[in-house]
């Protein structure tokens, strides 16, 4: 799969609930066969894959809540590889 467009919306995948989970102290991915504990970064891209923005606004928004610049290899190629494990579509 190639990289996916900036302007592509992602979404959490059916099948795939997103959750602040305590016991982990992390937000977790949950699926029926199990569990994936995202790190911070992962967590703070998923958590605005809610279909309505797309990849450059997450990144926009990302870059603005951290006071960083240059994040957009670092989520474009996270949500690549999301939607190469069927996290997001």
């Amino acid at each position: 799969m190639s990289e996916v467009d900036v302007n592509v919306r992602p979404v959490v995948a059916r099948g795939f609930r997103l959750q602040w989970e305590p016991a982990q102290e992390a937000h977790v991915l949950l699926y029926p066969e199990g569990m994936v504990k995202l790190n911070a970064s992962a967590a703070a891209i998923m958590t605005r894959c809610d279909g309505a923005r797309t990849v450059a606004e997450i990144v926009a928004d990302i870059e603005q809540a951290y006071g960083v610049t240059g994040l957009t290899p670092d989520v474009v190629g996270f949500v690549t590889m999301a939607r190469e494990k069927g996290w997001l579509e």
